[in-house]
């Protein structure tokens, strides 16, 4: 009978230590309650930096320009995505794709993805995309048609690195910069303008 060397077993338990830390790191999901004043404020949905904040064409939705702020998520940062603004959710959808690096433009539109719209009380509508990465292969999106989207309340998950684009009205009055790190319910990104 073979008996493994006490070397081999202290490194095996140590990997799965290791591991196990890892798992618990990443699938770990702060409670983070945030009190604005104000309904038009726009919370980042998710920890990481922001890569993208421009005028786009978006085209499975809205079929008009708005303006993208999108967040990029590495394998680091908490993964959990909270709902930006309150509203109703009006869709709620997967769509299969590519897996490649959530930092690339294209991303937003061959990658694995969850689209949610949600209209405001004032009736704006604004959608958050999770997009699946390249080590990303799994999205989960809490959000559901006709549920009201609770400030504090959860989204969904993606598993390890992935990216959440917004799209807003292109008069949005923005609070950050391409390149800052944000806090998901935590960072104010921006605030829609007052109801017309």
């Amino acid at each position: 009978m073979y008996v493994h060397p006490h070397w081999v077993s202290a490194i095996t338990l140590i990997l799965a230590a290791l591991l196990l830390v890892f798992v618990a790191y990443f699938f770990r999901n702060p409670v983070r309650v945030l009190e604005v004043d104000d309904p038009n404020f726009i919370i980042a949905p998710a920890d990481g930096r922001v890569v993208v904040i421009e005028p786009t064409d978006e085209n499975e939705y809205f079929h008009e320009r708005k303006l993208q702020v999108s967040i990029f998520m590495s394998p680091f940062n908490v993964h959990a995505n909270w709902y930006p603004i309150e509203g109703t959710v009006l869709v709620s959808e997967h769509q299969k794709g590519r897996h490649k690096g959530a930092w690339l433009p294209k991303s937003s539109t061959e990658n694995e993805r969850s689209l949610v719209v949600i209209e405001t009380p004032s009736k704006v509508q604004i959608a958050v995309r999770q997009i699946a990465g390249a080590m990303a292969r799994r999205i989960v999106t809490y959000a559901k048609p006709g549920h009201f989207a609770h400030r504090n309340t959860h989204l969904g998950f993606i598993k390890l690195g992935s990216r959440v684009d917004m799209y807003l009205p292109l008069d949005t009055e923005m609070f950050v910069e391409v390149g800052e790190p944000v806090r998901g319910n935590e960072t104010i990104l921006a605030r829609l303008t007052d109801e017309k």
